[in-house]
């Protein structure tokens, strides 16, 4: 309850006694100077209480809030501006704040109403407050002969007197909720109503007043400020804290407000404890609203306030974050949920309707300070009240909810066996809901028994790449399922698990036969209950194309990836993925598409179609950036292939960026085709860098990384690589050897015997033999084909076959051109650029290859950087500034507001732009530019 002897109805730690509050006084002397002992004109025998005439002194510690204020000013030029909020949302200190600024009108008079007011009383002392004031009535308005009422020819008299005055009055009724008497409530609006606008209402309340307010709204006639403006923003509290003497970072200050939902007492009681601790910073991670006095301030302010059926509601209720009217009253085994939940809202006890729904939403605080009373009061009752709300939320179709709160509850068979038979296990790898449910089984036993735990136990092992964890759990589900009939919603889980397992494993034939049998198994599902999940069949198709990938059977793999993508369009949708935007992103398959497309890209750029695998990666990222991935999913894969078109493109400032985020986002177990790929790419930078040891070390690293035995392919790449390292260190030798460990008939690792062959100067016509027809080899990677032309004119060349020569190199640029693979020309050596500039006549149609060529090893942090030639957006500089002061990709979305994705595209441009490759040159590259 509300005490009446304290005037701010918005109580705050850091204001100061009531009885240093300021007077309200004009500044004409007369009949308004402060009587100590006044005496009521309704009754001789009760004194009228000063301090509730007096604008409450500022706090201690005060933020000026210019926005409020101007909303304030702005306001008081019509009849009401109202102020409503929950206790210690600063309604009292902003009125007070504006009615002691100067701008306020002359003739501004405060009245801090009190419950239990008599009609009677309520007028005399507001007639007594216009008297202080400075504002003269005439004799004839007179005063109230009893308190229990006022005459209804006095308000009459009043609004005329009011009407006749030269200038505007402004009456700030503090606490006007405090009204209950509906006759009180009439007269202020007839008053008011009949005043010809010289009487301007300021009023502050916790919960609706007892006016018209839709008479005033549809007149325009009203000002509003409600909870939502009076919430502290980052800055509001980040200056809060300062005049604490507290010095918090951004990434800190943003926590807190999260935390407090900006409630400005919160806020406020949190700065006077983090005053008090050694850590300030570490203090806000630890918060504990329970454990301070904010428990003391809402348990007192708000709930008591309370009747004790609402509060009891509010107890039962604080389990869950959302609360729908049917639930409160499955929670209470009452029928007035609607009722109590609308009454509790109008009287802002932290609790507000969620968009204008049947939903409400209790403020974060005083949830977890319920909780911990609920716990106190009700011991035991809090995990039967969350199995209530679980089967609750599961028969009205909220998913996530009802396994959050059977989670909580420690209802883990229910939980599970719910996400199995839904046949949502998927959204513990995709969807919007991922992250809240991987928390809410993190705590999960392993040992439960039943086929549906131990598949979800599998399933989390596999979030977390334990694929031997996962192997484990999912023959505990095979025992349990081969004990008993099991429905094909177990049977199906079990096979698209599988199918994950199997990828991760490098297990093609298991993920083979999984992917078989869940195929199977989806047409025997209901088409309602499987047209809810088109995640599954996309995670099928995906992990199927991935591991055949992995395997290196490229033509399977596109063709399984391409139905994956074109399978992840939603039924009826005519937008084709044309931007990477489809309609299927809305029901979880954002994360299948963007792995698809990102598989698909490797599997372009392993070919040596550039084109095509930048434009896979480009929709890959696209997909990841508009569904704000978080930054620890499989984004990488783009920006790795993207990484291994500039290398092709001889763009290594760009290939080192990309690796950079590839590296960011790759996480910690990449699939074989993507780590031997980013092997590869990082040695040919190594190697383009003159570091040729340093590339053998990164293949030596990768090899160790490979499942045992690895893919015969991906063991192929990586000794190609590794011999033309040693081409580059000039022992051919070393180069044959390396090849002579993986025996192989791939094109590739042809082309790259007979580079190493023609190295040593011997034998060179049986390597040559060799590669002779594949330039015509149409199936054969385009870089393979330039290769070879290459090194057949290179051996013409040397014979003194000129004219070959130039055909084959003549050839070499028709096959290079279309994808622009300016590698192979670098890497062959000075020869190519000696008759480039002795033929230009010959070569024409090439000016997507650079001249001259230089195969000299430099390096990619060349300091001859290029001049900038395409200015910096206003959303670059700011992501520079962020660099510039060390921050952190996580650190800088937060200071900007917006995703890590998006920071990450401003600083590939930024490298782009300034022509570095890490953040560290981009900073150095900007000063110099006059940039920083």
């Amino acid at each position: 309850m509300q005490n009446p002897a304290v005037p701010d109805p918005d109580p705050d730690p850091a204001d100061p006694d009531p009885a240093d509050s300021v007077p309200a006084v004009s500044d004409r002397a007369g009949p308004g100077s402060l009587d100590p002992h006044p005496r009521s004109p309704a009754s001789s025998d009760d004194p009228l209480l000063a301090a509730r005439f007096a604008i409450p002194a500022a706090p201690k510690v005060l933020v000026r809030r210019p926005g409020l204020l101007g909303r304030l000013a702005d306001g008081v030029r019509g009849p009401v501006t109202l102020l409503a909020g929950p206790a210690g949302a600063g309604k009292t200190v902003l009125a007070a704040q504006w009615a002691r600024d100067r701008t306020a009108p002359r003739h501004t008079v405060w009245l801090t109403v009190e419950p239990g007011d008599a009609p009677g009383l309520f007028w005399a002392y507001l007639l007594e407050a216009l008297d202080r004031g400075g504002v003269r009535l005439p004799v004839e308005v007179g005063r109230p002969a009893r308190a229990e009422g006022a005459d209804h020819s006095l308000l009459v008299r009043l609004a005329d007197a009011l009407a006749a005055s030269q200038e505007p009055v402004v009456v700030v009724l503090d606490q006007f909720d405090a009204v209950s008497a509906p006759e009180v409530a009439a007269g202020v609006h007839f008053v008011a109503g009949h005043a010809a606008g010289a009487l301007r209402l300021v009023l502050t309340a916790r919960t609706e007043p007892l006016l018209p307010l839709h008479r005033y709204r549809a007149g325009g006639e009203i000002t509003e400020i409600r909870n939502a403006d009076l919430m502290f923003t980052a800055a509001d509290a980040g200056m809060l804290l300062r005049a604490h003497g507290l010095e918090i970072t951004e990434a800190g200050i943003a926590r807190l407000v999260e935390r407090t939902d900006g409630w400005a007492a919160g806020l406020r009681l949190a700065a006077l404890a983090m005053q008090r601790s050694a850590d300030p910073e570490g203090f806000i991670g630890a918060f504990a609203a329970d454990r301070t006095t904010i428990a003391d301030y809402l348990l007192s302010e708000v709930l008591a306030a309370q009747p004790p059926a609402a509060q009891e509601l509010l107890l039962r209720a604080c389990i869950t974050d959302r609360l729908h009217p049917d639930l409160a009253d499955r929670l209470t085994g009452r029928r007035d949920g609607d009722w109590t939940l609308a009454r509790l809202a109008r009287a802002h006890a932290f609790l507000e309707r969620v968009d204008g729904s049947d939903w409400y939403r209790l403020h974060p605080l005083f949830a977890e300070v319920l909780r911990a009373h609920l716990a106190h009061r009700y011991p035991g009752l809090e995990p039967r009240l969350r199995s209530q709300a679980a089967r609750w939320f599961a028969g009205t179709g909220r998913l996530t909810d009802a396994v959050t709160q059977a989670a909580a509850a420690g209802d883990w068979q229910f939980a599970a066996g719910h996400l199995v038979d839904t046949l949502a296990i998927g959204r513990l790898f995709t969807g919007l809901d991922t992250a809240r449910l991987r928390d809410a089984f993190a705590a999960m036993p392993a040992t439960l028994p039943g086929a549906a735990p131990a598949l979800v136990d599998a399933a989390r092992r596999l979030v977390d790449q334990d694929v031997p964890g996962c192997t484990a759990a999912l023959a505990r589900a095979d025992e349990f399922l081969s004990a008993g009939p099991a429905t094909p919603a177990l049977e199906l889980v079990r096979s698209m698990v599988g199918v994950l397992a199997g990828r991760a494993g490098g297990d093609l034939a298991a993920t083979r036969q999984a992917a078989a049998t869940a195929d199977r198994l989806l047409q025997e599902v209901p088409q309602p209950l499987r047209g809810q999940h088109p995640e599954i069949p996309a995670m099928v198709l995906g992990g199927l194309g991935a591991a055949e990938l992995g395997a290196g059977h490229l033509d399977r793999a596109e063709q399984v990836l391409t139905d994956a993508v074109t399978g992840c369009e939603s039924p009826g949708t005519e937008q084709v993925l044309t931007d990477a935007v489809t309609g299927c992103e809305s029901l979880g398959t954002d994360q299948p598409l963007r792995d698809c497309l990102g598989s698909l890209a490797l599997v372009e750029l392993l070919r040596g179609r550039l084109r095509r695998a930048l434009a896979h990666s480009r929709r890959s990222l696209a997909v990841a950036e508009r569904s704000a991935a978080p930054p620890d999913d499989a984004v990488g894969l783009g920006h790795l292939v993207m990484a291994g078109v500039a290398a092709e493109h001889d763009d290594r400032a760009a290939a080192h960026t990309h690796l950079d985020l590839a590296s960011e986002t790759a996480g910690p177990r990449p699939d074989p085709a993507s780590a031997v790929t980013a092997a590869v790419i990082c040695s040919r930078l190594a190697v383009a860098d003159g570091d040729w040891h340093g590339a053998l070390e990164i293949l030596r690293t990768a090899e160790t990384t490979l499942v045992r035995p690895p893919p015969q392919w991906a063991a192929d790449e990586l000794v190609i690589a590794a011999s033309a390292a040693h081409l580059a260190h000039a022992d051919p030798r070393a180069a044959l050897h390396a090849l002579d460990a993986v025996p192989s008939d791939r094109p590739e690792h042809a082309v790259a015997r007979a580079r190493a062959q023609l190295a040593t100067g011997r034998d060179t016509s049986r390597a040559l033999e060799v590669i002779a027809d594949l330039p015509a080899d149409t199936s054969a990677p385009a870089t393979v084909r330039v290769q070879a032309c290459l090194l057949r004119a290179q051996a013409a060349a040397d014979d003194g076959h000129s004219d070959q020569a130039r055909r084959l190199l003549q050839q070499a640029l028709r096959l290079a051109r279309p994808e622009e693979l300016r590698r192979v020309f670098v890497e062959s050596g000075p020869w190519v650029h000696q008759w480039l500039l002795q033929n230009p006549q010959r070569a024409g149609g090439r000016d997507w290859l650079p001249t001259p060529i230089d195969p000299s090893p430099r390096p990619a942090d060349d300091t001859a950087l290029p001049a900038l030639v395409e200015h910096l957006t206003p959303r670059e500089l700011e992501v520079l500034h962020q660099v510039a002061a060390m921050s952190s990709t996580e650190e800088a979305a937060v200071a900007l507001s917006i995703s890590t994705n998006t920071v990450k595209t401003h600083l590939l441009n930024l490298y782009r732009k300034l022509g570095v490759a890490r953040r560290r040159d981009a900073v150095h590259r900007a000063r110099d530019l006059g940039l920083l």
